[in-house]
């Protein structure tokens, strides 16, 4: 048996033994060195590890999950709902509209999904289960406007695209990421809608108060939240900092705005933020340190490259190979996180993007759609479970929503393959290189 075919059922083995997905990669990794090259090559583990992980502009993604943490403990959803709610008003799917749009927002201050579903559910649950909605109908709904978290900036899994995939502008990837992100969003958005009207679903249940307030009023309550996606994108247009500096501004007015304005923040919530943060991102920095075991392994062994050239030779026609990577990625996206799934596939699929010139930009939003649409499609949903428990319901009741959203969605990364300009519009005006 090849060293490449050991390392790739090694790798399998352990995923379908339920070892966790950082150290199926590195042990998988070791297991190729150990079998195609020497096992004196193993002292380069360490090496390998830590190579991985010294990158500044990874320093962006735990700035980025605090900034996130940190708005959902300073009542910005609350706010950001009641302000929705009063600009929409009571209509039939009014809730449903809140819902999508207030996650959309979060969305782009935090970059991750979980989190935004997290913030919502405990604000819109409550209020869309006593005008109606059926919590598994909700609880989906949420799930899935969560996930457009990946696309709209600032978004941490982008961040690793940029790194993983050489010569990408981040900025030109945020940009990219918006119009597909509202795409997505609006996606959801309408069956959402034509389901509340064709059973009757109000939308005009209080939230948490917001039937006393105006909308001018809900407006000045949620302008420090609204302001978070201006400061960051208008940040990084200006030039005035760079992505990995704007997660740090991020983080700064996070804290400003939950210790002095919502006034829901304490120093003691602070360290209790940095803390769990902190082991969110060891997470996510140990998954990207032993991949970096399972790619030089790869590499080495020429895994990667036969892996490509046997993708290439599946047909010579681009659009068949992008509907079968797509499809790929959306099985790999219902069992795996986006950063698994980039540091696994990329390097797999990069020379397949090279031979077709498929523009990179465009190629790593198509990714990210897919990837979002996973994030709410079980079994393995990570959006879907967190809001299945707060709605303290069972994820099996959510399967028949959760295709709805999926055909959705898919309409949406449809239309962004067959028009890359969607997503390369705005880069391109902007003046950033889209490759």
């Amino acid at each position: 048996m090849s060293p490449d075919l050991w390392m790739l059922l090694a790798f399998a083995g352990l995923l379908i033994a339920g070892v966790p997905v950082a150290f199926s990669l590195g042990l998988a990794g070791a297991a190729g060195i150990l079998t195609g090259l020497s096992p004196a090559m193993l002292a380069t583990l360490g090496t390998n590890t830590y190579n991985s992980i010294a990158k500044y502009p990874l320093i962006a993604i735990p700035l980025f999950i605090l900034t996130g943490l940190i708005f959902e403990r300073s009542g910005v959803a609350l706010r950001l709902v009641r302000f929705a709610q009063a600009l929409i008003g009571p209509r039939h799917g009014g809730l449903a509209l809140v819902a999508v749009l207030v996650c959309m927002i979060m969305g782009g201050m935090s970059g991750s999904g979980p989190a935004d579903a997290a913030a919502v559910a405990m604000v819109m649950l409550p209020s869309m289960t006593r005008a109606g909605y059926p919590k598994p109908f909700s609880a989906t709904l949420i799930a899935a406007s969560a996930s457009t978290a990946i696309l709209i900036p600032p978004s941490v899994a982008l961040i690793l695209y940029s790194i993983v995939v050489p010569g990408v502008d981040l900025r030109a990837l945020f940009a990219a990421g918006l119009f597909p992100g509202v795409l997505a969003g609006l996606a959801l958005l309408v069956p959402a809608l034509l389901v509340s009207r064709r059973h009757g679903w109000e939308g005009g249940a209080p939230v948490a108060g917001a039937e006393q307030l105006r909308v001018g009023e809900t407006f000045r309550q949620a302008l420090p939240a609204l302001f978070a996606p201006v400061l960051i994108l208008g940040g990084l247009r200006s030039g005035l900092f760079t992505p990995t500096e704007a997660a740090v501004v991020a983080v700064a007015y996070g804290v400003l705005v939950g210790l002095f304005v919502t006034r829901e923040l304490s120093l003691r919530d602070l360290w209790s933020l940095f803390g769990e943060a902190a082991v969110i991102s060891g997470v996510v920095m140990l998954i990207i340190a032993l991949a970096g075991i399972f790619a030089w392994a790869g590499t080495m062994l020429g895994t990667f490259r036969h892996l490509a050239e046997w993708i290439i030779s599946l047909s010579d026609n681009g659009v068949v190979l992008l509907v079968l990577i797509m499809l790929a990625v959306l099985a790999a996206g219902m069992l795996l996180d986006a950063i698994s799934i980039y540091l696994i596939m990329m390097p797999i699929l990069i020379p397949v993007m090279q031979h077709f010139g498929w523009n990179p930009v465009w190629f790593g939003i198509l990714l990210a759609m897919n990837i979002a649409i996973g994030q709410f499609t079980p079994p393995v949903a990570v959006n879907l479970m967190v809001t299945t428990e707060v709605a303290r319901i069972r994820l099996e009741q959510t399967v028949g929503w959760a295709l709805l959203f999926v055909v959705a969605m898919a309409a949406a990364l449809a239309l962004v393959a067959v028009f890359p300009e969607i997503a390369l519009w705005l880069p391109r005006t902007l003046g950033y290189n889209v490759g």
